[in-house]
This record gives structure tokens, C-alpha cells and sequence, in this order.
């Protein structure tokens, strides 16, 4: 595959074969069958550059320290490079885990009682992550927790604006709501802030055998994470854009409440202020969703599921306007 012909000489064997893994919307992922063996390869996408964003070397020891903290729901990290002759930018590798990713459609075998079982696991695997040690385990030193919030919501609303290619009132009066919403008092976790059905390696049964692309992870309030998840977390009667990034409007998934009831239960955390992290989850999906369609745009993808992001943005900011003035998730 063009732009790999270094890569063999980088991990010291006469030859490689590359497959790009297809259905992602951020860093490129590639497969690196080498003899018997098979890694696989994470790399920044092609084209404009996000500050702060697809840090590869930072991802690399995001998943170092989860191992050192006792984690086991994540790819044993290998290898990472940060010369750019290699490939043409930072790389990592990582232990290729075995099972499936379901992006947009349900596996054959797929039945309720499968995706009852694979809410069920997300939730106990997103609740582990959410207890794990800080301090020895370096885990702590990878994010700053103090005003974690309010930077998130200041963020997230510069980078819509940077990203932004139409007027989306509704978003921008949602981050204007958020501004004004956050709680005086949060927890501290290590958090995934990604954390959705196609970054989860799933065995046929529903359990879920590593979690994927930790480039936005950090330490910060453990709610916020679920906001995010829960931004994603489309259900049935949801507008039919919202359901591309996740499968969990299928049935036999929780809905949106059942996840935060089981979240709540299982940590005995407060609840109560849900609404502020699910808008400020639709707020940053729309944001990436924007930055992603800037992206397209200006003609650095030519991928056609980039075309309807923006659709994805109105839509998300609908679902906002409806929880501030609502109050339902």
C-alpha cells in the first residue's frame, strides 16, 4: 500500500502486508500482517491538522498507563514512532484483540436478548474504567481534573466556531446554556470521551473484549463521559442521521434512562444534573461532526458519509433545544 514502503525496514522484516480498516471518522487504523503475525497500526488522518487532536504518541501511552493501572479492556500498545519519514506522520502498534466492531449494521446473529447483553457490558467496562487508581499508575498525570468542565464547554464552542461552514444557532445557544449550567461539584476519573458501540471490540455473545481509540481520553469528571456516550446512545424514534454512529436504538438495548439508572445504581453517584452532560455530549458530537465536514469540504476526504455531517450537526442541536426546554433525554 502506497506510503508504507519504509515500514519494513522500521520494524526490521523483509515485507508487510497493510489492509485499512474502513468505517472510521477520525484516525486512520490499518492492519500489519507480518509473517503469522497481525498489529495493527494507528495513524493522524491525512489533510488539516486539529489542535490538540490525533496525538498518536499520546494515545500510545494512554494505553501504557491503563496497562500499569491494572486495565485489561484495551490493546496491548507495541511500538510507537514519532518520525514522520516513516509513513508520513506519528504512528503507533498495537496487539491486534480478536471479535467484532458493529458499525451500521447489526450482526446476522444479533438478536435482543444479544444487544441487552452488550448495553449491559459497555456500561460495567465504561464503570470500571471510571474507578481505576490515579497517582501510581501515571493515569493522573495525563490530564488536569481542576476546572475540567468549564474548560470542556469553553473548547468545544471555540472549536465549533473555528469548524464552522453555516449558522447552527441552536448549538451555539446550547453552549451559551451550558456556560451558564455547570455543576459546582464533580468527581474525578480516568475518562475515554469517545466511548460508543464502533470503538469496542464485542465477542458473538455481547461481551466486550477491548475498548478503542483512546485519543481523546483523559482524567476530568467521569459524567461527562457518559454525556458524551449518551449523545450517541440513538433510539428508535430519534431522527434517522443521529442513528449512524451507534447501533443502539436496535432492540434490546437500554434506552438512554435505563443507562443512566444502571450507571447510577452501580456507582452511587448524583444523577441529577444529566441534563447539562447529555447537551454538552450533543454539543461536542456536532462539533466533531463539524470538524469532520469542514474536513470534507475543503476537499482533504473525498469519503461520501462525510457529506451529511452537517446534517448530523442541525440534528444534534435539535435534540439540545429540546432537552433545555424540556428537560427529556
Amino acid at each position: 500500500m502506497e506510503g508504507f514502503e519504509k515500514l519494513p525496514s522500521y520494524l526490521g522484516v523483509p515485507s508487510v502486508e497493510i489492509t485499512a480498516f474502513p468505517g472510521g471518522f477520525s484516525n486512520l487504523t490499518y492492519e500489519v500482517q507480518v509473517g503469522d503475525a497481525s498489529y495493527v497500526l494507528r495513524r493522524p488522518p491525512h489533510g488539516l491538522k486539529i489542535a490538540k487532536a490525533h496525538d498518536m504518541i499520546r494515545e500510545f501511552r494512554v494505553l501504557q498507563a491503563l496497562e500499569k493501572a491494572g486495565y485489561t479492556k484495551m490493546p496491548h500498545p507495541i511500538s510507537a514512532c514519532e518520525d514522520e519519514s516513516i509513513i508520513g506522520a506519528p504512528f503507533f502498534l498495537m496487539e491486534k484483540v480478536e471479535g467484532m466492531i458493529i458499525r451500521n449494521r447489526p450482526p446476522v446473529e444479533a438478536s435482543p436478548e444479544f444487544f441487552r447483553s452488550l448495553s449491559q457490558s459497555a456500561l460495567d467496562v465504561l464503570i470500571e474504567l471510571h474507578s481505576l487508581e490515579l497517582n501510581d499508575s501515571g493515569l493522573g498525570a495525563l490530564g488536569k481534573p481542576e476546572g475540567y468542565s468549564l474548560r470542556q464547554v469553553q473548547g468545544w464552542a471555540e472549536r465549533f466556531q473555528k469548524a464552522k461552514t453555516s449558522e447552527v444557532p441552536s448549538i451555539e445557544e446550547a453552549f451559551q446554556w451550558l456556560s451558564k449550567s455547570i455543576p459546582s461539584e464533580s468527581d474525578v476519573a480516568f475518562i475515554h470521551n469517545d466511548f460508543k458501540y464502533d470503538n469496542l471490540v464485542i465477542s458473538s455473545s455481547g461481551e466486550v473484549q477491548a475498548v478503542l481509540d483512546w485519543e481523546m481520553a483523559t482524567v476530568g469528571d467521569p459524567l461527562m463521559d457518559l454525556g458524551t456516550t449518551l449523545a450517541y446512545w440513538a433510539e428508535a424514534e430519534d431522527e434517522d442521521i443521529l442513528k449512524m454512529f451507534n447501533l443502539s436504538y436496535v432492540p434490546g438495548n437500554f434506552t438512554r434512562l435505563e443507562l443512566i439508572a444502571y450507571y447510577g445504581a452501580k456507582t452511587g453517584r448524583d444523577m441529577s444534573e444529566m441534563n447539562f452532560y447529555y447537551v454538552f455530549g450533543l454539543c461536542k458530537v456536532a462539533t466533531i461532526a463539524q470538524q469532520i465536514y469542514q474536513r470534507f469540504s475543503l476537499g482533504y476526504s473525498k469519503d461520501p458519509r462525510f457529506s451529511v455531517l452537517n446534517q448530523v450537526v442541525e440534528a444534534a442541536g435539535r435534540m439540545a433545544t429540546k432537552c433545555i426546554q424540556t428537560g427529556q433525554i
